[in-house]
């Protein structure tokens, strides 16, 4: 399916490449915006503090793009660009986004949130390096191998399961407020509504625009490094710019908290479960990539820690630095 509409994005006219692009960001905001009502209006209704429903629902609903792209990649046999997406993606999530969304507006932090998912996102990337090592692969080759995969979702489960279990202990000193209630059935039906169409529309944005690109003789670099780096992130994006501006901070900030380890979990560890040769472990992982995931989300938790309990402007700019910088030393030094 996504081959078809690929190919039929390519005999289009420039212009109406442009219209469709207009249209699906458009679409897209539109339902990022529909998303956070929805997930404030269900946390509300629900008594559960919006950090866990951002780190939860709305994470396992914006990651499934990552997740889709690197199980395709892994079973075409593809190892690189799996595990490059999951790891880029934390990289373009806790750099690039949230130091957007701080840029852009007030980003208050979530301390008991932070001590309890903080510590498993650090500890889920910690973890993904250590299984990456080279002497646990083949050939001094780091391999994630499909039990490795296997693993990963086991933790998976029992990270959702304790979220759950936090959610019913988390209610103390929550803010009340009234709602205009309705069953939860409609509820979760329109969650899934609103991120089933920040996912559709990201797809169809993502080709349009990079054949623009191309047909503008834009180089394929400039393209990989703003449009594949963080193409499947763009519902992480748009929820999170959504989120801030709409005055719900700590949804954007449990929503990328719960994707760097979705991203890890799920996204890595369903790619490296689906082939029995794993996920091969390019240098470049151990020369750039790993180093920058854990510079970014040690950077990210240094200033969440901060007495204020917020990331400031400052702060954000120098998280999109460091995101930047990852950008031009993957074209330039590797």
């Amino acid at each position: 399916m996504e081959e078809m509409y690929v190919h039929l994005l390519e005999t289009l006219p420039t212009i109406v490449l442009i219209i469709i692009a207009i249209v699906s960001l458009t679409i897209l905001s539109k339902s990022a915006d529909f998303l956070v009502d929805e997930a404030v209006s269900l946390s509300i209704q629900w008594g559960i503090p919006k950090s866990i429903i951002g780190a939860t629902i709305v994470s396992l609903g914006t990651t499934l793009p990552e997740a889709s792209v690197s199980v395709l990649a892994a079973m075409q046999g593809n190892p690189h660009l799996a595990l490059g997406n999951g790891v880029g993606s934390i990289i373009a999530d806790t750099g690039l986004i949230l130091g957007l969304a701080a840029i852009i507006g007030y980003l208050p932090i979530d301390q008991k949130t932070l001590n309890r998912q903080g510590r498993i996102q650090i500890g889920s990337a910690a973890l993904l390096v250590v299984l990456a090592l080279p002497m646990f692969g083949r050939n001094n080759e780091g391999i994630i191998h499909q039990w490795m995969g296997f693993l990963l979702l086991t933790l998976l489960i029992i990270y959702l399961y304790m979220m759950i279990r936090w959610a019913k202990n988390g209610t103390e000193g929550f803010e009340k407020l009234d709602v205009i209630k309705s069953p939860a059935i409609f509820q979760i039906a329109k969650l899934i509504f609103a991120i089933s169409m920040v996912i559709l529309s990201s797809k169809i944005l993502i080709p349009s625009i990079e054949l623009t690109a191309i047909r503008f003789g834009i180089p394929q670099s400039i393209i990989a490094a703003t449009l594949v780096a963080f193409g499947t992130s763009l519902p992480e994006l748009t929820t999170a710019i959504a989120a801030v501006r709409k005055g719900h901070g700590e949804l954007a900030v449990g929503n990328i908290i719960g994707a760097d380890i979705l991203n890890v979990l799920f996204v890595v560890g369903a790619a490296a479960a689906v082939t029995s040769k794993g996920l091969a472990v390019d240098a470049s992982f151990y020369k750039l990539q790993f180093p920058a995931m854990m510079i970014i989300l040690l950077a990210f938790r240094r200033f969440a820690k901060s007495k204020d309990h917020r990331i400031n402007k400052k702060e954000g700019f120098v998280l999109v630095s460091l995101y930047l910088t990852y950008i031009i030393l993957s074209y330039t030094w590797i």
